[in-house]
């Protein structure tokens, strides 16, 4: 077995055709200082694209965009449960085609580093994993148990062929130089060690990843035991600091996830990462020997549908490089531009230079890459949060501001500074185009109420809200009937719910609402309620904002309500749980799919005529609108809206949250992207569910534009 490791490690294939673009003609192979590429060291700078986070019409300008910000590498996520949302019925069509997104890139000249995982987390709907996989007998996700590892490796064997027959892999003359098995293991390995089912799992992943024979080296993020010849990286902010470095002597150091930002979560405050910071901890990860470098993300895009998880807002990424429409976020991009080129200007000395490391003061030194062949390089470090500071360094003199790094090209002469930023910042522009404020444009269908008698599935138990909805949809009704027969002063409701959203209504009427966040697991919830002698009719709707992306034993997790009760006065309360409950999965509207245009026909909807359309739960808007001129992107603001989701000409461009306010009292997110692709001159139907209730004549449709900067005036100039 260990020739076998051995021989995989130091695979060495040539080409049989010219594939264009960035090839590897003699394939990919590693030592303990970078990836070699048809047989010379590179160091390389990479960033993230997710392909379903954007569009096939905008990927040729994201990677254009990218490669003149000074990347090399490409790095995305295979998203199975796009790719097979039933099992054996495979899906790459569309914003899906994986083959189409990595010959793009090829054509552009870049290298692909391909995360198949095929668990990706990736604040992705149920992590990437298909909601079917649940339901296979025996299943217990990312651990040594046979019908995971069955159903993983044939996916993953799934993609490695449709890659190899395509000659996508740098051993074939493609462009893929990289790819990832699993996906942060490290974070919940601890659960599953019990009779060594953990380290059996990594060892199987490593194993049957390897032999894939994909002639290109394989990666596993965050985990410290990857197995030989499978390399071990780092994820997060600070991994000069933070990571010791891979497991081997012989493995090259390399960062897979250099966060440009945070995700954001619904009601969550934003978090932004300054362009200095990034710099500084890139700038220290290579001082310190590392030659692979991913920011994730570079451009994050938009989660289209339903397929963002918990809590997560449709926008990813939005302080990325490249923002979530590709334009350039500045002063980030040019800065990390000027970056990577100031460290390319010294990648001889990097990659073949000795190392060494001075100590310049309490808070100071100097990592110094030199030998007589490749020349010198030299990078000054001020770890001084407080001051700036003066730093002799070989007779000469240099300042440097506080927490930076200064590069020295030739061990001399200062070139850039990562505290320094030369580019100016430029501002992002929302313009209303058109307002939506006719209300006899608009019409509307409200969803009914069903009751315990329309059910057909009853029981004396309240059920797991996604063992019905199998994440078809967000929403299950449940339904049942109470008989007050003696005079209940003050009566309430009370419930509890592992979902995300519950609405209660008695009697077709709207009781109350409630949800819980991210932080906020159980949604618990007391409303007052209006009942009537003799049969009073509860429904109540549970409601899903994505499935989670992480943690152990996932397929084990349940939603939806757990307890009923009803009480007089506070006191005697009426235990409902295990009362005769009935249940539908889905409203009205999604199950005849209102969003289409041929489904139209098949409800009767209102227009203003009949009644005011603002403020009403649970209802559906239509209406049409014209393209607006120029071709720079355009976004909705519902700003004016509850919660929902949201279809232009029959694509979801995401659910919307904008009632749930961030700490500083300011929706997560107003602006939701439309891609120009999805519009036509004339004619654009636009589709709006709105559970809360809001007033649609408060849409705008807006261009998206930037004042100021888009190019980097390059410090090395």
């Amino acid at each position: 077995m260990a020739s076998y490791w051995i021989l995989v490690a130091m695979v060495l294939v040539f080409s049989t055709a010219d594939a264009g673009g960035a090839t590897a003609e003699k394939g990919v192979t590693y030592d303990g200082r970078s990836l070699i590429i048809d047989g010379q060291r590179k160091l390389l700078f990479s960033g993230s694209i997710h392909y379903p986070r954007s569009t096939p019409e905008m990927w040729p300008d994201l990677i254009k965009k990218t490669k003149e910000g000074g990347i090399d590498v490409i790095q995305t996520y295979v998203f199975w449960n796009l790719h097979e949302p039933k099992l054996g019925q495979y899906d790459f069509s569309g914003r899906n085609d994986l083959v189409k997104f990595i010959k793009e890139i090829r054509s552009q000249g870049l290298y692909v580093c391909l995360r198949i995982g095929p668990f990706i987390e990736a604040e992705w709907n149920y992590g990437g994993l298909p909601f079917w996989l649940r339901d296979v007998p025996g299943m217990v996700y990312r651990t040594d148990n046979e019908s995971f590892k069955f159903h993983m490796q044939r996916f993953t064997s799934k993609i490695v062929d449709l890659m190899k027959s395509e000659g996508l892999y740098a051993s074939q003359g493609g462009p893929i130089i990289l790819s990832q098995i699993e996906n942060e293991y490290g974070n919940v390995e601890g659960s599953f060690r019990e009779k060594g089912a953990s380290y059996a799992y990594v060892k199987w992943a490593a194993q049957m990843a390897v032999g894939l024979q994909t002639g290109v080296p394989w990666i596993m993020c965050k985990q410290p035991d990857a197995p030989d010849p499978v390399i071990n990286t780092c994820n997060g902010m600070r991994c000069g600091e933070t990571f010791p470095g891979p497991n081997s002597p012989n493995k090259p150091k390399m960062w897979t996830e250099d966060w440009t930002s945070f995700y954001q979560a619904y009601g969550a405050k934003p978090y932004i990462r300054s362009a200095e910071d990034i710099a500084f901890h890139a700038a220290l990860f290579v001082a310190k020997n590392g030659s692979y470098i991913n920011y994730y993300m570079y451009h994050g895009g938009t989660n289209f549908g339903r397929t963002s998880s918990s809590y997560f807002i449709t926008g990813y990424y939005d302080q990325a490089p490249l923002d979530e429409y590709g334009l350039l976020r500045q002063p980030k991009y040019g800065h990390l531009k000027e970056l990577h080129a100031a460290i390319k200007s010294s990648a001889n000395p990097l990659l073949h230079g000795k190392p060494t490391v001075l100590s310049l003061g309490l808070m100071q030194q100097a990592y110094i890459f030199e030998d007589e062949n490749s020349g010198c390089v030299a990078f000054l470090v001020n770890n001084d949060e407080t001051k700036a500071i003066q730093i002799q360094f070989r007779n000469n003199t240099y300042s440097l501001l506080r927490k930076s790094i200064g590069i020295l090209e030739d061990c001399k002469t200062l070139v850039y500074e990562t505290a320094k930023v030369n580019v100016a910042k430029n501002v992002r522009v929302t313009t209303p185009v058109k307002m939506f404020n006719v209300p006899d444009k608009w019409e509307m269908f409200r969803e009914s109420m069903p009751t315990f008698s329309d059910t057909t599935l009853k029981t004396n138990a309240l059920l797991e809200h996604t063992n019905l909805t199998k994440d078809r949809s967000d929403y299950l009704w449940y339904t049942s009937r109470f008989e007050s027969s003696s005079p209940c002063t003050n009566p309430s409701l009370y419930i509890e719910s592992l979902g995300h959203v519950v609405h209660v209504f008695i009697n077709n009427a709207q009781a109350g609402s409630g949800h819980g966040s991210r932080n906020i697991t159980v949604v618990k919830l007391q409303v007052p309620v209006s009942l009537i002698n003799g049969q009073n009719n509860i429904s109540i709707l549970s409601g899903m904002v994505g499935l989670p992306d992480s943690g152990a034993y996932m397929e084990k997790k349940s939603y939806g309500l757990t307890k009923v009760q009803i009480s007089c006065d506070g006191a005697n309360a009426i235990d409902l749980s295990g009362s005769q409950w009935g249940y539908l999965v889905g409203l009205l509207g999604g199950k005849g799919r209102l969003h289409q245009r041929k489904n139209l026909k098949s409800v009767k909807w209102s227009t203003n005529d009949a009644a005011p359309i603002k403020n009403h739960p649970l209802a559906w808007y239509k209406t049409m609108f014209d393209e607006p001129k120029g071709d720079g992107p355009v976004g909705l603001n519902m700003g004016s809206m509850g919660k929902g989701e949201v279809w232009v000409n029959g694509e979801s461009i995401g659910r919307y949250w904008v009632s749930f306010l961030t700490p500083s009292g300011h929706p997560s997110q107003s602006i939701y992207h439309i891609p120009r692709e999805f519009l036509k001159p004339f004619g654009n139907m636009l589709v709006v569910f709105e559970e809360e209730g809001g007033d649609p004549l408060g849409i705008s449709l807006d261009t998206i534009s930037v004042i100021g900067s888009n190019q980097a005036q390059s410090q090395l100039s």
